[in-house]
């Protein structure tokens, strides 16, 4: 196993050996590298490592090298960087895609390349004997040898990234994507084999979420982003089921898509109930369940009505045509007569399961709740308004076959109408979902219905009928398929009649000896044998043979009954035991969230901890490169600037701060807009200017031009005004005419007008008189509404006074107790500023004793002045002190060089004793650079009376 110490010698590595075309030993060396621990940070060359490493095991069909190493690089960036896996995963399906169709592309058989009945599997025995066996490769061999392996690393590429997103929230959309371009596949290319296994993956998946629910990355299925993610994989899963007619594997997905709609309360969007209802009904009509099937177009009808604003009125048609056929199609009698008890609850527990998946409640009182049937279908129809949006041919067979008793001509009546209906359906324009509907799929099920009704019908006029003449009242089938269709319905209670081929004809009625009247003959006939045999020779003693048998009848009971009880108490002890088991599981449950929650609240805590210190390091650093970065750039547009306007450029070595540059700048831009602002003044003046010169030249022209027009207005006034006199003539004469004409039916017109006036007359004292008595009842009833809530606020006002009262004094002793509050903390603080005062005193003191003994330190030092005027000769030690350069160069006049006052300052601090600061301690710091100079701080404060004052008198004295 090599080892790198970085990864990129890694990179470099692999690419030479690829160069050199080792591949595998490249390969290798970087799934070394990937699996080592010792590269467990995430770093961007590790990206550019798994580019590399996924082209190698495609390029090398290495599926089990990929997986490995998407696993090891999930580990690494899991909590710091998702997105860089997201890309590697997309980079790998995106290459293995390529080859892949690459692949195909080199072949041109690409159904018999395909031609395998599972691609995981390996290859036979047989073929490979006959591979060696024939010398000569044909073009389907070849085509096996170059397609199939490249689809079945497709496949494996699908199988992995599938595996390795399934618990991760943070690639939600990507292990969608993955799952949709899966089922892609499998459709493209009518593989049924991977596609059952591709829905048993994806359901395993889905069965582990919801059993480990304290993974920490897991999906959260109650978030509606996660839940929609996961309802489109199993509605494109649906989708994809049905067109490869896999009705089964159609069926469990239908299962997986309720579960986990009933995972949240919150409905999915409609467009995904339309496509689910949508494959339901294909579902439900392959399997014969032609009730749930017409459930099913019911909700399908419901969702459209009330959704899709885009339906219009003829797509409407269809699907409520669709929907009422499809209850038509329903078999009229209930199947489940005669079943015994086992089966009835089986096919109770069926109807629930079937009444759950799509999602149809009836009335919950009564015992049949949940079951569905046909009577209470077409009830429901008529409640939805299906019947009111039905094409009329459709309706007419309708009323034909449920409302109807024409028994003679029924089939002939509704065989023509079964016709048009075959033509009438088509393809949808807006309900995407269905895009076609066709009616002539219901015309064998309407044709059996219509046989049904015409031998019930006929039933109930003949006891008898010629076989040939029921056969030219049903012309739809021979009399094989009438007899067959009517065994069914007298096995199932919904006829009876009998058939007698030798005599040819069909008799109807109770005549058949399993009839509901006859089919307890036996016992009746025992229980009056019984009596009979009774009255001819009674019983003598109770121990006669009938006893016998009535006391085993009872002990029989007894023991049946024992049984039950004991059957009863187990079933209760084992309810019990579960009960207990449930309990126990719960609470070792409920700990061990506890122990997880708490341990995963301290991991957050800590990771949240980290993550802040690390943002604060990176902002710390981002705010110094960046101020770093403006300062360059500042220092680089100024000396741009200098140059171009003939300045001086800074220099480099000059110490130029960004606070300098700043201003520099803004004096810069300040002259720019100062200038600026003189071109634009300038530029106004001579705009003004010109505008002036125009006004002048265009005033002569404005009014000739106005002249010219109030001369034509004029003209235009006197014409429209002599048109608007004729007019008005024309209208007089007309109106004159109008009113000569109904000046005759002005008598009729009073009357009528009077009799009005009357009438309405009437019709307003009687709606006075009602609205009189309204508000006399309204006053009343208002009155003793008032009473009511004066009664109600004047318990609430006392109920509010009382509250108010408690408040009041619940604030008063809060107010007591922040009184108190302040006056004890007053009084702490005033102990607290006195004692600070006692010690800034102390302070004062210390500093002021210190002050007097550096001002008795400094005095002797200081020159003398002599009466005369003139330097007198001091002693040995005093010439020695003034010969330091703050004293003796002024006083004599003289330049001093710098190294030589240097050199005296230092003989002079080696030769002073340490000073103490104010605490007693002596200072052992080296003195600041340039304490020795003439200009420090000291010296500058100003002082009358000090050293200063003397040294610069004793100077002037000299050079006078």
């Amino acid at each position: 196993m090599a080892t790198f110490a970085k990864p990129e010698n890694a990179l470099k590595r692999a690419e030479e050996l690829v160069n050199v075309g080792q591949k595998q030993a490249a390969l290798q060396a970087l799934h070394d590298l990937i699996t080592s621990k010792r590269y467990r940070a995430w770093q961007k060359t590790l990206e550019k490592i798994m580019f590399k490493y996924v082209e190698l095991c495609v390029d090398m069909r290495k599926g089990r090298f990929a997986k490995d190493g998407l696993i090891q690089y999930r580990i690494i960036c899991q909590q710091v960087n998702v997105s860089s896996l997201e890309e590697v995963i997309k980079h790998f399906m995106q290459l293995s895609t390529e080859r892949a169709e690459k692949a195909r592309t080199q072949v041109q058989a690409l159904e018999d390349a395909l031609d395998v009945e599972d691609l995981e599997a390996d290859k036979r025995p047989e073929d490979l004997m006959l591979s060696y066996v024939s010398g000569e490769k044909g073009k389907d061999r070849s085509d096996r040898e170059l397609v199939t392996p490249w689809f079945k690393f497709l496949w494996e590429t699908y199988r992995t990234v599938l595996e390795i997103l399934r618990n991760n929230s943070k690639l939600e959309s990507l292990y969608a994507m993955t799952a949709h371009r899966a089922f892609q596949f499998c459709k493209q290319y009518k593989r049924t084999t991977e596609f059952r296994r591709l829905c048993e993956i994806i359901r395993n998946h889905l069965a582990n979420l919801n059993k480990y629910r304290d993974q920490r990355d897991r999906p959260d299925l109650t978030v509606p982003e996660s839940l929609q993610l996961y309802l489109d994989i199993r509605i494109e899963q649906l989708k994809i089921a049905t067109d490869l007619e896999l009705w089964q594997e159609a069926f469990r997905s239908v299962e997986d898509i309720h579960g986990l709609m009933s995972m949240v309360k919150k409905s999915p969007k409609p467009s995904l109930m339309v496509v689910y209802y949508a494959k339901l009904t294909d579902i439900f009509w392959v399997s014969d369940s032609h009730l749930y099937h017409a459930y099913a177009w019911l909700k399908l009808f419901t969702l459209q009505k009330s959704y899709n604003k885009n339906l219009s009125q003829k797509d409407l048609q269809l699907i409520a045509s669709s929907v009422l056929l499809a209850a038509l199609s329903v078999i009229p009698y209930d199947q489940k007569h005669g079943a015994s008890h086992l089966e009835l609850e089986n096919e109770k527990e069926r109807n629930l399961r079937m009444t759950s998946l799509i999602n149809f409640s009836l009335d919950p009182k009564g015992e049949s709740r949940g079951v569905l049937s046909r009577a209470s279908l077409l009830a429901e129809l008529t409640n939805k308004g299906v019947m009111t949006c039905v094409s009329q041919e459709v309706k007419d067979i309708y009323n034909l076959l449920e409302n109807e008793f024409l028994p003679l001509d029924l089939a002939m009546r509704v065989q023509p109408l079964l016709a048009k209906i075959s033509k009438l359906g088509g393809k949808l324009s807006s309900a995407s979902s269905v895009p076609e509907v066709q009616f002539s799929k219901y015309n064998p099920a309407l044709e059996k219905l219509t046989t049904l009704r015409v031998l019930q019908q006929v039933s109930q006029v003949y006891q008898s009928i010629k076989i040939e003449s029921l056969l030219k009242m049903i012309p739809f089938f021979d009399f094989s398929v009438v007899e067959r269709i009517s065994v069914d319905a007298v096995k199932y209670n919904f006829l009876a009649m009998k058939v007698d081929h030798l005599k040819g004809t069909v008799l109807f009625g109770n005549v058949d000896i399993e009839s509901e009247k006859l089919s307890d003959h036996l016992a009746i006939l025992a229980d009056s044998l019984n009596k009979v045999r009774n009255l001819i020779s009674p019983p003598l003693r109770k121990e006669s043979k009938l006893g016998v048998s009535y006391d085993l009848a009872e002990i029989v009971d007894k023991e049946h009954k024992r049984l039950l009880a004991r059957k009863f108490i187990i079933e209760k002890r084992k309810e019990e035991h579960e009960r207990q088991m449930l309990e126990m599981e719960r609470e070792e449950e409920s700990k061990r969230l506890k122990l997880q929650k708490v341990t995963e609240e301290a991991e957050q805590k800590r990771l949240a901890e980290e993550y802040i210190r690390r943002e604060e390091q990176r902002i710390h650093r981002e705010i110094e490169e960046r101020e770093l970065q403006e300062a360059q750039a500042l220092l680089l547009e100024t000396q741009k600037g200098a140059k171009k306007k003939g300045k001086k450029p800074l220099l480099e070595g000059e110490k130029v701060t960004k606070q300098t540059l700043i201003e520099m700048a803004l004096n810069e831009q300040l002259k720019e807009r100062q200038e600026l602002e003189k071109k634009l003044q300038k530029l106004a003046k001579t705009m003004d200017y010109m505008e002036r010169a125009k006004r002048e030249e265009e005033a002569q022209l404005i009014e000739q031009a106005f002249q010219q027009r109030l001369v034509e207005e004029k003209i235009l006034h006197e014409r429209e005004q002599l048109k608007e006199i004729e007019l008005s003539r024309q209208h007089h004469a007309g109106d004159l005419q109008e009113k000569n004409r109904l000046a005759r039916m002005l008598g009729q017109k009073e009357i009528f007008q009077q009799r009005i006036v009357i009438r309405r007359e009437a019709e307003y004292n009687q709606l006075k008189k009602e609205r009189e008595d309204k508000i006399n009842q309204i006053v009343t009833m208002r009155k003793r509404e008032r009473e009511i809530k004066r009664k109600l606020l004047y318990y609430l006002k006392s109920e509010e006074e009382r509250l108010t009262r408690q408040q009041e004094e619940e604030e008063a002793r809060k107010r007591e107790e922040e009184e108190r509050r302040k006056i004890e903390d007053a009084e702490r603080k005033a102990k607290l500023d006195a004692i600070a005062e006692r010690q800034r005193q102390r302070e004062r003191e210390l500093e002021e004793k210190e002050q007097l003994r550096r001002e008795a330190l400094r005095k002797p030092t200081e020159p003398l002045p002599h009466p005369t005027g003139l330097a007198s000769a001091p002693p040995e030690p005093v010439t020695a002190a003034a010969a330091s350069p703050a004293s003796a160069a002024p006083a004599a006049g003289k330049y001093v060089p710098k190294f030589l006052r240097d050199r005296s300052e230092g003989q002079r601090a080696a030769a002073a004793p340490p000073e103490s600061d104010r605490w007693g301690r002596k200072d052992e710091r080296p003195p600041p650079p340039g304490s020795g100079d003439r200009w420090t701080s000291e010296n500058r404060r100003p002082s009358f009376g000090g050293p200063r004052a003397a040294s610069s008198s004793s100077w002037s004295r000299t050079r006078n």
